[in-house]
Formats: structure tokens, C-alpha cells, sequence
């Protein structure tokens, strides 16, 4: 689940980090239009919280009542299987149509699924690590921030290269394949 984290991290920041190149260079923004392509992601989080978190303990319930009342950490994760579709998704539709040079539009609205995907999968996966470590929760996400934060630092030192090597296509679709 760390690995996974930390993947979906490194990810955002090798994108995060190369906005600036991909909206200003290919398509002529200014820096205050580069900022305003943050909103994508923005959106799929406010999204994400505001109609998929709640779902995590209503399904949580629903599989527990359905296991003889017997909970399991795993009844947290079946919303993650939301984010599993919609992250490697989103990279292909962002890479391709950067790529090409699709109107600023279109990739932008593969970060708003991008967006969904991250949190739905952060949430899930905080809250299975809440119910399998119970007395040792606070240590094991602190773990797991630590991994995911280093992978998150180091990941767009090289990508940065491989977009640089590869073009936007190839370079973020190898972050989809992940």
C-alpha cells in the first residue's frame, strides 16, 4: 500500500513540476494561467471528498454486516479500486493529448479524473492502515508519509529527463504503466 502511495506521489509531483514547461512552453501561458491548471486536480479532490470519502464507511458497514458482523481492514479498500481505473486513465488521456497538442482543455480535464483517483485511493488506504495497525496507526501512516514524501521528492528529478527524452506521451504514459 506504501509502494502504491508513494508511486501515485511521485506521479502527481513529476507532473506538478513540469506544468510550467507543459502549459507555458506548448501552450503559451503565462505563469498566472499555469496556476490557474492546478484547479484540475482541485476540482477532482473537492469532487472526490465531497461524494466519495462518505462512501468509505458505508461500504465498510455494508461488507462487515455481510461478513456476520465481523469487520476487516480490507472492507476499506474497495472505493481504491475507483482510483486503480481512473489514475493510469487519466495519464494516458494527459500524456497523448499533451503530446499532441490538443486544446489546454482536454488535458486538463483528464487532471480532474487524476484528481478523483489520488484521493480515492489516499483516503481508502489511510483508513485501512487506521484499521490494521489500530494501536500503531499514527506510526504506520507516519511511515508511510516518510516513503511516500522521499518518492515523491526524488521521482521528478528523473522524470523531468524522461519527458525531456521521451516527449510528454511516453514519459507520463511510463508513470500509467506503473
Amino acid at each position: 500500500m506504501a509502494t502504491w502511495q508513494a508511486i501515485i506521489f511521485g506521479t502527481t509531483y513529476s507532473l506538478y513540476t513540469n506544468f510550467q514547461s507543459i502549459y507555458g512552453d506548448m501552450y503559451g501561458f503565462s505563469t498566472t494561467q499555469v496556476g490557474l491548471m492546478y484547479l484540475g486536480p482541485g476540482v477532482g479532490y473537492f469532487l472526490t471528498v465531497w461524494f466519495v470519502v462518505p462512501k468509505i464507511d458505508t461500504i465498510y458497514n455494508h461488507l462487515t454486516a455481510r461478513n456476520n458482523d465481523k469487520p476487516k481492514p480490507e472492507f476499506r479498500l474497495p472505493l481504491a479500486n475507483v482510483g486503480a481505473v481512473l489514475i493510469p486513465a487519466s495519464l494516458f488521456w494527459f500524456a497523448w493529448t499533451v503530446q499532441y497538442g490538443l486544446h489546454w482543455f482536454v488535458p486538463l480535464l483528464s487532471t480532474i479524473f487524476f484528481g478523483i483517483g489520488q484521493i480515492a485511493i489516499f483516503n481508502t488506504v489511510q483508513n485501512y492502515y487506521i484499521d490494521s495497525f489500530e494501536k500503531y496507526a499514527a506510526s504506520a501512516i507516519a511511515a508511510g508519509a516518510v516513503f511516500r514524501s522521499i518518492i515523491g521528492g526524488v521521482a521528478p528529478i528523473f522524470a523531468t529527463k524522461a519527458f525531456e527524452n521521451l516527449g510528454y506521451g511516453w514519459g507520463v504514459s511510463i508513470f500509467g504503466f506503473l
